[in-house]
């Protein structure tokens, strides 16, 4: 595999470093805004990962000022559309959180500027954020007379901030401020953009210290939890996912290189 291999797409770039994939949403004219075409190439990369693709973990990051804006009312056409053709738009663009949560690649989202709409969505999606100080997010929709409930926002924010706190924001669509979203645990850092770069870069290398198999099983298991009807069914969840972790050479050559002090060396998953 080579070390730096890039994909090319209109308004997505898609580098894979190592095991590592960059994604970049690329319209800084647009603040990155979600048209037809950046939601069909978002869409496309997270549909396509699977426990055999090259990349392991995957960074979602952005050009210019902003990370998303949200959905581009330019794109849109308001009025006119049928509820089945509405219906298909509105799936399209779920499908893209749906897909970051079921692939087994870990996500780290590197946030600045704004974060609106789909693009709080498509924060909130990731299994880790990092923010710069000017990075501030909002539920937007309730503020263009739909609802603030809207693909995945609903179920992410109040898991990961408590229901009073996502009420405040869902049913205002003020912005969440990076500091208070420190504060709230919503991001695990706040600093430039460089640094959270190589703060990405270092959280990647890190996972990348798992198994191949323990990594997407924490993944895994870290989404059933939330929802779990017991303390008694996570630990069943956990006790399965160890087992299988010990079967292969994986487990073995995670072992020796714990003992050893050195970086592990795994087979292709």
């Amino acid at each position: 595999m080579a070390s730096e291999t890039p994909l090319q797409h209109e308004h997505l770039r898609v580098d894979l470093k190592g095991e590592v994939a960059w994604v970049t949403l690329d319209r800084p004219d647009r603040l990155n805004a979600l048209n037809t075409q950046l939601t069909r190439e978002l869409r496309g990369f997270f549909t396509g990962l699977d426990a055999q693709s090259p990349a392991r973990v995957v960074v979602l990051r952005a050009t210019g000022r902003a990370f998303c804006a949200g959905y581009d009312l330019k794109d849109a056409q308001v009025g006119g559309r049928s509820v089945e053709e509405m219906l298909e738009v509105q799936y399209g663009i779920r499908d893209v959180m749906v897909a970051m949560r079921r692939c087994p690649q870990p996500i780290i989202g590197i946030l600045q500027g704004a974060a609106s709409g789909g693009g709080f969505a498509l924060a909130l999606a990731c299994d880790v954020r990092l923010a710069t100080p000017d990075a501030r997010m909002n539920a937007a929709f309730i503020r263009l007379g739909l609802s603030g409930c809207d693909v995945g926002v609903s179920y992410f924010l109040p898991r990961m901030v408590g229901a009073s706190v996502a009420a405040e924001y869902l049913l205002t669509g003020r912005f969440m401020e990076a500091r208070r979203a420190y504060e709230l645990g919503l991001v695990s850092r706040v600093g430039p953009l460089d640094e959270l770069e190589a703060e990405a870069r270092s959280l990647a290398d890190d996972m990348l210290r798992a198994t191949p198999l323990g990594l997407r099983l924490t993944k895994d298991a870290l989404g059933f939890a939330i929802d779990a009807p017991s303390m008694e069914a996570v630990i069943a969840l956990e006790d399965r996912n160890q087992v299988l972790c010990t079967q292969g050479e994986d487990f073995a050559e995670g072992v020796s290189a714990f003992l050893e002090k050195r970086a592990p060396r795994y087979g292709q998953p």
